[in-house]
């Protein structure tokens, strides 16, 4: 059986990192957009947001004017708990 990657990150200290891009239109510079990106990444460094925004700055034409981020983790100490029981349901 294989395990989601984003629960493996979780138990290595990862926790849901949502990034809060607000950026001007190529066609309309004086208007701002938002985009909202989540991952699991590792705080303070946040080296997938990182790449996620060095990607933009060399492939998306649109400028970046904020970045707000916000990271709270799912598995905290004592919520998870390995199970000695498997039941199946047939």
């Amino acid at each position: 059986m294989r395990t989601d990657p984003d629960f493996e990150r979780a138990l290595k200290g990862a926790r849901l990192t949502t990034a809060s891009v607000l950026y001007h239109m190529p066609d309309h510079p004086g208007l701002l957009q938002s985009f909202l990106w989540q991952t699991y990444d590792r705080a303070p460094d946040y080296p997938r947001l990182m790449t996620f925004l060095e990607f933009w700055r060399r492939e998306i034409e649109a400028v970046i004017h904020t970045v707000e981020v916000a990271h709270a983790g799912l598995i905290k100490p004592m919520a998870w708990r390995r199970a000695d029981l498997e039941l199946r349901l047939q």
